[in-house]
């Protein structure tokens, strides 16, 4: 008896990482749904992904949007679990912390850590801590960042968010072993995407009249250096598939170039060493003249 076809769920599908992931499933014969903001985005993604894509038309924001897909997905399921939940779907939002617009930091928490909640919430019961649904119990995979073990200037937001997500994946993993489900956290560095070239929409404008302006100029042009050498996100999406197939067994990944160095190391080293070394890179003096 042939074997029923695995489903998964992906955030942000339309390009980068969460493309990725859902090109890489399809190609070991999973289904999947995937999370677009558009209609367009999601035509988009069926026709480079085939008849296995089914575009949910959902921003993380929107509890009742996100309510919708989740029942498209219940039905089309029809009583079997969900494999595999990969919240990917994020922004980043930059600028130095002194000034920073709380209104930023909002919408920045909003989208990386709220929007993830509100859809694992969403659809754990088809995960399997529904006991009505058949099936072996599914794997949650939340995309987190380098940035969420380490700070870097400027990228505060991005930072925090990223934080409290590997804080949230941590606690949601032990609350969930009664159930079976595991939660898998993935850290990339930087990988070849669209969000490296939107680095050069940092609005610097808005701090055009204090001390960071020049650093901050700096900081974008820094950014899409970093990204044009990346990992590409097939890398990325790869590892989702082997993690969701069961092939990777711990709770935590780096994936990125020169790892040892842009991992490894800063981990180990005293913080005030990290911090010489961070500045040094970005330009950051010591003191303002």
């Amino acid at each position: 008896m042939a074997r029923a076809q695995k489903s998964a769920v992906v955030t942000g599908a339309s390009t980068g990482i969460g493309r990725a992931i859902a090109q890489s499933l399809i190609g070991a014969g999973w289904r999947v749904f995937g999370s677009v903001r558009k209609e367009s985005d999601g035509a988009a993604a069926r026709e480079a992904l085939g008849d296995s894509f089914t575009p949910l038309i959902f921003d993380v924001t929107d509890t009742e949007a996100i309510a919708r897909g989740a029942e498209t997905v219940r039905a089309a399921l029809d009583g079997r679990t969900l494999a595999g939940l990969v919240n990917n779907a994020g922004i980043a939002v930059g600028g130095p912390l002194r000034y920073l617009p709380l209104e930023e930091l909002q919408r920045q928490i909003d989208v990386n850590l709220y929007g993830a909640l509100r859809v694992t919430q969403a659809f754990l019961p088809m995960l399997g801590a529904d006991k009505t649904f058949a099936g072996p119990k599914g794997r949650i995979v939340n995309m987190s960042s380098v940035a969420g073990k380490m700070a870097a200037p400027f990228m505060g937001p991005y930072a925090m968010s990223k934080h409290a997500l590997e804080a949230m994946s941590e606690s949601l993993r032990r609350e969930l072993l009664p159930h079976g489900i595991d939660v898998v956290i993935v850290g990339p560095g930087a990988i070849k995407t669209p969000i490296w070239a939107k680095a050069d929409d940092m609005d610097v404008e808005t701090y055009r009249d204090t001390e960071y302006q020049d650093l901050l100029i700096g900081m974008r042009d820094n950014m899409q250096a970093f990204g044009e050498t990346g990992l590409p996100a097939e890398d990325v999406g790869q590892l989702t598939l082997d993690i969701l197939s069961g092939r990777k067994k711990r709770t935590r990944y780096a994936i990125l170039r020169n790892k040892f160095m842009m991992w490894t190391l800063p981990r180990w080293l005293p913080k005030r060493m990290v911090d010489n070394m961070v500045a040094q890179r970005f330009g950051i003096p010591k003191r303002f003249r």
